[in-house]
């Protein structure tokens, strides 16, 4: 998540430049073959470019609209599991008449939390931190799961025997919320713990199990990959019409200008071609960038920081002063 104002407009040309580049190539060569070589039938109609604009704007328009739902659901559902954890730890600290037996549960859901935001970090082929323009700024961010490991951040939160047999698992948060269950029917067979109170944790549990699988979701299945394609086809097809279509018009305007403009106004076709399909290409990037709000960009859902502060404010709570540090944003960005 970005922490600042804004994006510098510095930051946001060197993230497009590589589409700044192959614009101006694209804008060039038939300007070059219509002024210099003198290929005046290249020129096409502008309304028929002008149409095939509108609709890739509302194709352009659908996609960042879904993006942004996929990231503000991904934050509710996070946001939602954070308080669910505060509840939790409230409860265990006030129910569980054993203080250690008590600690020892609220340790094993603040290592659910890290289990499953490992588990969210993990790179899929369809998400985009691997590409070249975002993977080049990962050096000015910190990616806190892949600082340390998953087994490393468990053994702050289970016994050796807990993180030992979790680690062959597939799925490690879920096999945490069994290890919690049954440690629930543990001290509810031992009297540490009584009935009503057994059934009102345990429903938190299956709540802890419904927030996982949102998340789940979001993180496993993609922003539709056949709209995603024909958003990028169509913006394609746009920049390379649109200097063919810009040729005539701006040709048109060599009768209307004097001085030493005349006459050389279809150069202007290039910057003018680039400008508008940047704008188009920029927002196909940023709505690229912003489906996947759990994978490891700058405009990722703050997981790991939204973590942190939760399990500060719990240790607080049990009466804790040996407190981790609260993560803090590198360059205007914090994961």
């Amino acid at each position: 998540m970005h922490t600042g104002k804004s994006y510098t407009l510095f930051e946001f040309l060197v993230w497009t430049r590589r589409n700044i580049f192959w614009l101006l190539v694209v804008g060039s060569i038939p300007t070059l073959l219509y002024e210099v070589f003198g290929m005046r039938w290249l020129s096409i109609p502008w309304p028929v470019v002008a149409m095939l604009g509108t609709a890739t704007a509302f194709i352009v328009g659908f996609k960042n609209a879904q993006s942004y739902s996929r990231t503000w659901e991904a934050r509710q559902v996070w946001g939602a599991a954070i308080g669910a954890t505060r509840a939790w730890a409230m409860m265990c600290r006030d129910y569980v008449d054993d203080p250690e037996k008590a600690k020892e549960v609220i340790y094993r859901q603040l290592a659910w939390l890290t289990a499953l935001r490992h588990q969210l970090r993990a790179h899929k082929d369809w998400e985009t931190s691997t590409r070249s323009y975002n993977k080049e700024y990962t050096r000015y961010y910190t990616i806190p799961e892949r600082e340390t490991s998953l087994e490393k951040d468990l053994s702050k939160y289970l016994t050796e025997e807990e993180v030992a047999g979790l680690m062959p698992t597939n799925n490690k948060a879920v096999q945490l919320l069994g290890l919690q269950s049954a440690a629930l029917k543990g001290l509810h067979t031992d009297g540490v713990l009584e009935h009503f109170r057994f059934l009102d944790m345990h429903t938190a549990l299956r709540e802890f199990s419904s927030h996982q699988g949102k998340c789940e979701r979001i993180k496993n299945f993609p922003y539709p990959r056949q709209y995603a394609t024909i958003n990028t086809l169509f913006i394609r097809i746009f920049c390379v019409l649109l200097p063919f279509a810009l040729l005539g018009e701006f040709n048109e305007l060599n009768e209307q200008v004097t001085g030493v403009l005349r006459g050389s106004m279809v150069w202007f076709v290039i910057p003018f071609s680039m400008l508008v399909s940047w704008v188009y290409t920029s927002l196909e990037q940023v709505g690229e960038s912003t489906e996947n709000p759990f994978e490891a960009n700058p405009n990722a859902v703050p997981i790991s920081q939204m973590s942190r502060a939760v399990e500060i404010d719990i240790r607080e709570m049990l009466g804790e002063t040996d407190l981790p540090p609260a993560l803090q944003a590198r360059n205007n960005i914090v994961l």
